[in-house]
Formats: structure tokens, C-alpha cells, sequence
């Protein structure tokens, strides 16, 4: 007698299994970028933020390039170049850079603040050009995790801020989140291991002209700190902006943009561990408040039942 798979159930270990994926891939995301804040601040020191940008990428593009050996490339059409080059711009160079350089203006909670709108711009994006549409939970628990953002910010802000560093940090979020919609849709079709190389090496490109600072600050740089922009980019660039790509081609750009409000208490955490940064308590509330909403938004909603109409 021939055995019968169950499609349902069949599908149902499948999405398991996906999901579980997904899940592994935002956590590492999430605690790569929190850690990055953390080693961006030792290593800017003696480093600029021009030059901090294309070293952490010339390391990136290496280790990606490592990774794409053996590969085989999808043919990409010329809209899927064109918001590649995109996101390589937009996210890899000019946001890293106008983010580096805001906060030498900007004191980190003010940044923590202004960067999180990134979040919420993403969701509107995301809803009306993707059709992802606004869900509920999705927007009460992006609220509350902007909320809790803005507790964190006004708790650690000392008030150092100028109108250029303003607008550099909103310039980061801005683009950061044009970036994410237009690479959501090159990921429908290609992998995202090549769209992340890809991007990489086209912002290394645009990053190119700060070459010469690059090689005169790394000339004076302690070696810590020479170390932590290795770090930056195999970790929370390599390693992390993939598994960001690939939870982005399993999830909505909404949805997945939501979990960074998970970044800023995590990082307070690494800077109370790493760098004796002890936050003030009122910021540990606001972490807890963010880490709520980011539960709320990406809580599985449940499935409708349907009742059969016969036997």
C-alpha cells in the first residue's frame, strides 16, 4: 500500500522550519549591530568616520568575496542593478558615514532617538509600496517600542547636540530605510548572499575617497582599535547584514524593521559590561519598554479557523 504524505502537516514542518531560520538569523543581526555601537565608539578615537566606514567595508568585501566562492551568480535584470547599487550607496556608505560623523555632534542618546525613526519609516514604506499594509499589533508594538526609544534617549541624552548632527543622524535613518524597501524587492528573485555582496562592494566603491585618511589613521591607531574595525567588518557587517538579508527574504520589511528598537537595549547592556557604562535606571525602563513592543509587533497572529462546509 502506498504511503500518503500529508500536505498540510508537510507544510506546516516546513514553515517550522523556516521560521526557525528566520528567528536565528534576526538574533544575530540584532546582537551584531548592538555590539557594533559598542566597538564603533572605542575605535572612533583615532579613527574618522570616513575612514572607519571603508576599512570595516574593505574587510567585509573580503570576507563576502571568501563566501561567494564556489557560488553560483543569478542573472540580475536592470531594475535588480539599479536598487542594488541602491542599497550599496544608500545603506553600506552613506548611511555608515553621516551616522559616524553625527555622533561626534550628537551625543548617543539624542542619536539613539533620531535613528529609531528608521523603524517607523520603514513600516510606511513598506506599507504603501510593498502593500504590506499597516497591521495592528504591528503598529501598537512599533509605538511602544518607540516609545520606550525615546525613554532610553531622554534618560542618557546630556544635551550636546548641533542642527549638523541632527541632521546627519536623520539623513542615516532616512536613507537606511529607503535602502531596506528597495532591497526587499531585489530579494525576491536573488539570493541574498549575492545582494549583500554585491551592495558591500559598491559602497566599498563609494567609499573609496576616503582612502588616504584611511591609511594615515590606521598609521597612528593603537592596534585595539585597528582590531575593532576588523571586527566591524566581518561581523556586524559580513556576518550580519546577510543573515539580515535572509530574514528579510522570509519576513516583511515591517515586521523585521521592528526588531531593531531591540538594538538600543542591547547595547546599553554590552556597554555596561564591555566599557563600565553604567545607564541610568530610567534607561533600563525604557529598554524593557522597547523590548515589549518589538514582542507585541512581531507576535504571530493567529490563524483563522475554517469550518468545513460538508463531509
Amino acid at each position: 500500500m502506498a504511503s500518503t504524505v500529508n500536505p498540510i502537516r508537510q507544510t506546516k514542518i516546513t514553515r517550522s522550519g523556516s521560521d526557525w531560520r528566520t528567528l536565528l538569523a534576526v538574533t544575530i543581526t540584532v546582537l551584531a549591530w548592538a555590539s557594533a555601537f559598542v566597538v564603533i565608539r572605542y575605535a572612533a578615537h583615532d579613527i574618522g568616520p570616513g575612514a572607519l566606514s571603508l576599512g570595516r567595508l574593505l574587510v567585509a568585501s573580503l570576507a563576502l568575496s571568501a563566501m561567494m566562492i564556489g557560488r553560483k551568480l543569478v542573472r540580475m535584470s536592470t531594475r535588480e542593478w539599479a536598487l542594488t547599487a541602491l542599497v550599496g550607496v544608500a545603506w553600506f556608505a552613506v548611511y555608515s558615514v553621516a551616522l559616524n560623523a553625527g555622533e561626534q555632534h550628537v551625543d548617543a542618546g539624542t542619536a539613539a532617538m533620531l535613528i529609531q525613526l528608521a523603524p517607523i519609516l520603514i513600516g510606511i514604506l513598506a506599507g504603501i509600496l510593498l502593500g504590506e499594509g499597516f497591521p495592528r499589533m504591528l503598529v501598537i508594538g512599533g509605538l511602544v517600542a518607540f516609545a520606550g526609544t525615546l525613554i532610553i534617549g531622554f534618560a542618557t541624552s546630556t544635551g550636546q547636540a548641533d542642527l549638523a548632527g541632527v541632521l546627519l543622524v536623520l539623513l542615516s535613518a532616512t536613507v537606511y530605510s529607503i535602502a531596506m524597501v528597495a532591497q526587499k524587492v531585489v530579494l525576491r528573485r536573488i539570493p541574498a548572499i549575492q545582494v549583500t555582496w554585491l551592495a558591500c562592494l559598491i559602497g566599498t566603491v563609494a567609499c573609496l575617497p576616503f582612502a588616504g585618511s584611511l591609511i594615515r589613521d590606521v598609521a597612528v591607531a593603537p592596534p585595539l582599535q585597528i582590531l575593532g574595525v576588523v571586527y566591524l567588518g566581518l561581523v556586524p557587517t559580513a556576518l550580519a547584514f546577510s543573515t539580515w538579508a535572509y530574514a528579510l527574504s522570509h519576513t516583511s520589511a515591517g515586521k523585521l524593521g521592528i526588531t531593531t528598537f531591540a538594538v538600543p537595549p542591547i547595547t546599553i547592556v554590552l556597554g555596561w559590561l564591555f566599557l563600565s557604562e553604567v545607564p541610568p535606571m530610567l534607561a533600563i525602563v525604557g529598554g524593557a519598554l522597547s523590548l515589549v513592543g518589538v514582542a507585541i509587533a512581531t507576535r504571530k497572529s493567529r490563524p483563522k479557523v475554517t469550518v468545513p462546509s460538508g463531509m
